[in-house]
């Protein structure tokens, strides 16, 4: 049974920045998947967002959790205790982050940048650390690996996307043709680039699992940020490649 997808649009403003997050439900006649959930506080705008396509948060028997970032991760505590059925699915690596066993990279990252940064960038980024410490540990239910899918979904394969941080990953829909990039990639001015590079938790690994992605045969992509891009995506994907090397 393939799966169908629904990009979602989810607006919001932070620090009166307008943007737009773009979390994916898939569907077939069994599940109804949404990939990652935005910020503590998100689920009404989710479910908006949901709306939209003719869906409910209410149908969802599960998330995918590509990696443990604020904006992926912080809503999922709330969507889980309104919805304590759901199925949480995740890499291993960033497993251990949403269980709270360990801390995430991003945290580990940011307390270690802390000590270099100047005096009046300490506040700013003391808050953010604050703001990762708070986010709500989850129960994960099934842990995700790369290309073996087929027992739990068809027609959905796990790509292993390190980089960004080191357990991420994107979703490939093989009937489609379609990529579910989460942060491995992000569309801007219509080309694509990798999420944040300088806070990649490993850039060369982040720039390799772009030639991983570039190995699948592609129509479209649909990243986090930067929503749906379709045509030329293997040319798109070189340009950025040969930025990066």
């Amino acid at each position: 049974m393939n799966m169908t997808w629904h990009c979602l649009d989810v607006p919001f403003t932070f620090n009166d920045i307008n943007d737009t997050l773009h979390p994916v439900i898939l569907r077939n006649q069994r599940e109804t998947l949404v990939i990652d959930c935005g910020y503590a506080g998100f689920m009404p705008r989710l479910e908006t967002a949901a709306n939209r396509h003719g869906l409910s948060l209410a149908d969802l028997t599960g998330v995918i959790i590509s990696h443990h970032d604020i904006d992926h991760v912080g809503g999922l505590y709330e969507l889980k205790q309104q919805y304590p059925s759901l199925k949480v699915y995740a890499s291993p690596v960033e497993a251990a982050s949403i269980t709270g066993q360990v801390k995430s990279a991003r945290l580990l990252q940011a307390e270690n940048l802390f000590p270099s940064l100047p005096d009046d960038q300490k506040p700013g980024a003391l808050a953010f650390q604050q703001r990762l410490s708070s986010i709500r540990p989850v129960h994960v239910d099934a842990m995700l690996f790369p290309g073996d899918q087929s027992a739990i979904w068809d027609d959905v394969q796990i790509i292993d996307t390190p980089g960004h941080t080191p357990g991420h990953i994107s979703v490939y829909l093989p009937s489609s043709r379609t990529l579910i990039a989460c942060d491995a990639l992000v569309v801007e001015n219509g080309a694509f680039n990798l999420a944040n590079p300088h806070f990649a938790i490993d850039l060369k690994q982040a720039v390799d699992s772009v030639r991983t992605l570039q190995s699948l045969t592609i129509d479209r992509v649909i990243c986090y940020h930067g929503g749906l891009m379709e045509g030329a995506v293997q040319q798109k994907l070189a340009e950025l490649l040969f930025r990066y090397t």
